[in-house]
């Protein structure tokens, strides 16, 4: 049922003053243009209570106490794949007995929730601070100097379908945290796995890779396909 709107404070003192004056609930009702209904039940309340303010309501009790909220907070930090189910019976254990949906409301009451887990390149630390280094590297570089560059990267398509979808518990601004994401290789098996370039003039050649991917036949697959491309999308030279 949909929760019915609350009059101001300035309406409900006007109906009390109008009430005052010897009038009727109905036409008080009709003056402003409220049922019948809702003033009487201001008038009941400023006579039972003598004012026309909410009275603040009290709700049910949370089922979790404050300890047992910490509790599942801190496993939910630590591990941020714990299901509802494992803080269900997590808690049960420590002797509170509820359920997932009360469990889904006390973590999004912290600003959690169950989202799908990214899935990263599996980077070393070595690889992060090279990323960066090159991005700090180029921060300012002009951009006619990007339509000079030609990207490189290779794909893995799964045969049958798509890889499993995991779900975390995180805060909107956590989403590439490391415990959130879900570290992916590009080489494996079961799959189809390409190497493709692009710049700002187009896309150059698309090359399926067989087998398993070493130095010599990368080395390869940038002599026929990389500079091709290049020549392709007349990028010039340098």
């Amino acid at each position: 049922m949909a929760k019915t709107r609350e009059l101001c404070k300035d309406i409900r003192d006007t109906i009390v003053d109008l009430h005052k004056a010897g009038m009727g609930y109905r036409t008080i009702g009709r003056q402003l243009g409220e049922k019948a209904t809702t003033v009487g039940a201001i008038i009941r309340k400023w006579k039972k209570f003598k004012m026309t303010v909410n009275l603040p309501r009290s709700g049910a009790p949370s089922k979790i106490s404050p300890r047992g909220a910490s509790m599942i907070m801190r496993k939910v930090r630590d591990q941020p794949r714990t299901t509802r189910q494992d803080l269900v019976n997590d808690l049960k254990r420590a002797g509170t007995t509820v359920s997932k949906k009360t469990i889904s409301n006390t973590l999004r009451r912290h600003g959690l929730k169950s989202c799908s887990a990214h899935k990263v390149p599996l980077l070393q630390p070595a690889h992060v601070q090279a990323c960066l280094k090159f991005a700090n590297d180029h921060l300012d570089d002009p951009e006619e100097e990007w339509e000079k560059v030609m990207w490189s990267d290779e794909t893995k398509i799964e045969l049958f379908g798509l890889n499993s979808t995991q779900r975390v518990w995180r805060k909107k601004k956590d989403e590439y945290n490391p415990k959130n994401t879900i570290p992916t290789m590009k080489h494996g098996g079961g799959n189809i796995i390409l190497w493709g370039c692009f710049s700002a003039k187009g896309t150059g050649r698309l090359h399926r890779i067989e087998g398993r991917m070493d130095g010599a036949m990368y080395h390869e697959i940038l002599a026929n396909n990389l500079l091709p491309s290049v020549r392709a999308l007349k990028m010039g030279r340098g």
